[in-house]
């Protein structure tokens, strides 16, 4: 495999490449984030420590095939902390829950180890922090999506969620200059501009996050995105149809005139988009593992595009430690994480 750095604005004619010259651009950084790494781990250690079965509160991540992983493994995924016995032990997912959901687990005597994204925490405590400054919260994200559930969970009387520039129309408070937003963490960052340009100005004193909520994992996988779509005659996203930070890739691309598709896996292509193709670019959301982008390349190289050029815009190296739910637990059954954290 070859290495490249991000490509200029020269691209190849797919009329005149032969098919020896047809290439994958394999997009770096792509796949697991930090806070995945860390919540699939989070359910192994559990599994491995405790033993079967662990309760998992919706999907750990949103990724069929690594839930099914883990399922095999012995982790029970349920919608609702009613649905996890009295006494059990149950894991809450990257994306975050809501006070409620916590108070109900006290109230049913659960074990609770929390593999909440340390980004997404961080979006709970911003809004926790407005709503006791007075404010009124604007949540910008999806509305059906886990994480705008637990995030609005923090502050419910005073927060709005907005999904599109046309709703911020229609939004009414109580102190237009007593306004803050916040966004969910896998968002377009278009998409989160053109919002939050909309929302400055119909409350020009709108307070915000010191820092962006859009996190640093979302960001990366846009900005290879971007950096590689004017070459690529095709873009395929892998990622399950319920990853919000997969279906931006998609946007993205499209947006930027080049076709693309979010796809489970190698038998999710249609070999007709293939075709009169030269050059296809490859990337993977968050919740995504490397063993189903290895596969979306080898059915390429299957079908003639044999030249794979690993195209890698920016260094990522981000980690987060383990919650100490579970350095507790492995501290007093005296031993260590069977795998690498």
């Amino acid at each position: 495999m070859t290495t490249i750095a991000a490509p200029t604005n020269a691209s190849v004619s797919p009329t005149a490449a032969s098919a020896s010259q047809k290439r994958v651009l394999l997009l770096k950084p792509r796949g697991f984030c930090a806070g995945v790494v860390r919540a699939i781990d989070i359910v192994k250690i559990a599994l491995e420590t405790f033993g079967a079965p662990i309760y998992v509160r919706r999907e750990i991540v949103h990724n069929s095939f690594v839930v099914n992983e883990l399922a095999q493994k012995g982790a029970i995924f349920v919608h609702e902390i009613d649905d996890v016995p009295d006494g059990q032990r149950v894991i809450y997912s990257a994306h975050g829950v809501s006070p409620a959901v916590r108070e109900r687990s006290k109230e049913r005597h659960l074990k609770v180890i929390d593999a909440t994204c340390p980004l997404v925490t961080k979006v709970h405590i911003e809004a926790v922090k407005f709503a006791q400054q007075g404010y009124s919260l604007v949540l910008i994200g999806h509305r059906d999506h886990d994480e705008i559930e637990g995030t609005l969970g923090e502050a419910p009387n005073v927060t709005q969620v907005c999904s599109s520039v046309a709703e911020v129309e229609t939004l009414v408070v109580p102190d237009p200059n007593r306004v803050a937003y916040l966004t969910q963490t896998t968002l377009s960052l278009d998409e989160a501009r053109d919002i939050i340009h909309a929302l400055k100005v119909k409350f020009p004193n709108i307070a915000g996050p010191h820092s962006q909520d859009i996190c640093y994992a979302t960001e990366n996988r846009q900005t290879a995105v971007r950096n590689v779509a004017h070459e690529a005659d095709l873009m395929l996203v892998v990622g399950s149809t319920n990853s919000s930070n997969s279906n931006r890739l998609v946007e993205v691309s499209r947006n930027l005139k080049t076709n693309a598709y979010l796809i489970d896996n190698s038998q999710a292509i249609d070999p007709e988009w293939l075709v009169g193709m030269t050059n296809v670019a490859v990337t993977a959301g968050a919740s995504a593992p490397e063993i189903l982008v290895e596969d979306v390349v080898n059915y390429l190289k299957q079908n003639g595009f044999t030249n794979v050029e690993e195209v890698e815009v920016m260094p990522e190296n981000v980690r987060f430690g383990l919650p100490p739910e579970i350095v507790q637990a492995i501290g007093t059954a005296g031993g260590g994480p069977a795998i690498a954290v």
